[in-house]
Formats: C-alpha cells, sequence, structure tokens
C-alpha cells in the first residue's frame, strides 16, 4: 500500500544541475532511513546519499561537495539537489526508504522505479 515515485531525471550538459524528488504515497506513519542509489549499465548498485529521521547524512565519496539530500516529512519526501554534474554520474537513480506504516508492526524497506539521469555534451 506503500509506494515511491521518482522524479526530475534527464539530460543535462557537465556542469549543468538536476534536483531529483521522491514522493512516498499510501498508509503512511513515519518515514524512517531515506536514500538515494544508482546503477551504471554493467555496474554494481551503489549508495548515493542516504538521511536519516533526524537530518544526519552521508554521501558516497565520489558526489561530497556536489550533491545534497533533503527531505520534507510534511510531504513525505526526499531530494536530491545534483550540482557540478559530470559523465559519470550517468545513471539510473533509486529512491529507497524504510517507512513504518499504518496496517503493518514493523516498518519495511521500500524502493522506487528509477530514474535516468544522463550527463553528455
Amino acid at each position: 500500500q506503500v509506494q515511491l515515485v521518482e522524479s526530475g531525471g534527464g539530460l543535462v550538459q557537465p556542469g549543468g544541475s538536476l534536483r531529483l524528488s521522491c514522493a512516498a504515497s499510501g498508509s503512511i506513519f513515519r518515514l524512517n532511513t531515506m536514500g538515494w542509489y544508482r546503477q551504471a549499465p554493467g555496474q554494481e548498485r551503489e549508495l548515493v546519499a542516504g538521511i536519516t529521521r533526524g537530518d544526519g547524512t552521508n554521501y558516497a565519496d565520489s558526489v561530497k561537495g556536489r550533491f545534497t539530500i533533503s527531505r520534507d516529512d510534511a510531504k513525505n519526501t526526499v531530494y536530491l539537489q545534483m550540482n557540478s554534474l559530470k559523465p559519470e554520474d550517468t545513471a539510473v537513480y533509486y529512491c529507497n526508504a524504510e517507512i513504518q506504516s499504518y496496517v503493518q508492526y514493523r516498518p519495511r524497506d521500500y524502493w522506487g522505479q528509477g530514474t535516468q539521469v544522463t550527463v553528455s555534451s
């Protein structure tokens, strides 16, 4: 009954910016840790950034100083602001969240379907 939907991906030139959004919907009581992952063709999925309920954050070394993760619990949404984009950032970006629902006793892990980010001249 809970779904995550990503948006904001697209084509951008090197040095450009994109802002990804991930909105959770359904019978949501509380969102716990949330994060963004990415997967390039032929590569393993990797953690890009994570954020806790207390707004603590962590980033992959490759994106530190360029990406910023944030959350708006009133909107059940997590964001990823991506600046100074490089071709190596090209990948499908996936939203992940641990969510406590009204209809379950324990929180569960959810994934979005992904949004394509392409950085190219």
